[in-house]
């Protein structure tokens, strides 16, 4: 079995090439070794909605560029509840329990002016966010500065193996 993918356009002021963030989602979690049994979401929101949960789950007020809310649940497992006992119908022993990952959601119209401001291509700015997005969901972040160095040099490691080799610094830098 293998990585779950959720991908929805649900703004309409930019054209999104699904196909291709979906395969650069799908590499990224590979890479960090999440390849089977795990379920993600990437969304492409309007500003009106990431202004919205920036709002209610970050007490910020605005629109920003990505957000992303990690499942920070145990691993779902099949079977009977609550003691897990068995597999139930459909179900063979041998499988691994879903691991919910969770969603990120960007916003594409603060993405653009973002890439703008910072000097790059749109798609660049586009593949910087998802993988900022999915990183922040396998656990990293960036409030120490020493996480950031971490998590900003991952980011550029990524970036030159599976979306551009000659994609620039973090973004403090361009």
């Amino acid at each position: 079995m293998s990585v779950d993918l959720f991908v929805a356009n649900e703004q309409d002021e930019v054209s999104i090439d699904l196909e291709r963030w979906t395969a650069l989602s799908i590499a990224v979690l590979a890479a960090r070794g999440v390849t089977a049994n795990a379920e993600m979401s990437l969304l492409f929101v309007d500003e009106t909605t990431i202004a919205h949960l920036n709002e209610e789950f970050l007490g910020k007020v605005g629109p920003t560029d990505v957000l992303s809310f990690p499942i920070e649940d145990e691993e779902t497992y099949s079977g009977r509840v609550p003691d897990q006992g068995g597999t139930g119908p459909g179900s063979t022993a041998n499988e691994r329990p879903v691991t919910l990952i969770g969603d990120v959601l960007v916003c594409p119209a603060v993405a653009l002016r973002n890439a703008i401001e910072h000097d790059t291509s749109d798609d660049d700015e586009f593949a910087l966010l998802i993988v900022h997005g999915i990183l922040h969901l396998l656990g990293f972040d960036h409030v120490v500065d020493t996480e950031a160095e971490v998590m900003e040099a991952l980011e550029r490691e990524l970036l030159r193996a599976h979306f551009d080799p000659a994609w620039g610094g973090p973004r403090s830098e361009r």
